[in-house]
């Protein structure tokens, strides 16, 4: 006879509380490399340049993740990652 599995105690949040930005990073820049970005930000008309960084950091890390695939996540977890 199968056992009965016990029930999962997570807390289930909602879409928004996953969301929340809470953990700060920072990080310096020197001044050719601030020069650059302030250049390509106004090139590109960019005006939210902590939006920009933001996202450049992360597309490398899930750009990464997806080149490591097989053995740092399994599918589902990959798929909810980048889905959200």
């Amino acid at each position: 006879m199968a056992k009965k599995q016990k029930k999962s105690k997570q807390k289930v949040i909602s879409r928004e509380q996953a969301l929340l930005r809470k953990h700060k990073a920072t990080f310096l820049l020197n001044d050719k490399e601030n020069d650059a970005v302030n250049i390509y930000c106004k090139k590109y008309k960019i005006a939210n340049k902590s939006k920009f960084m933001r996202e450049a950091v992360m597309r490398v890390v899930m750009e990464q993740f997806l080149d490591d695939y097989p053995t740092l996540f399994g599918k589902r977890d990959l798929d909810r990652l980048i889905s959200d």
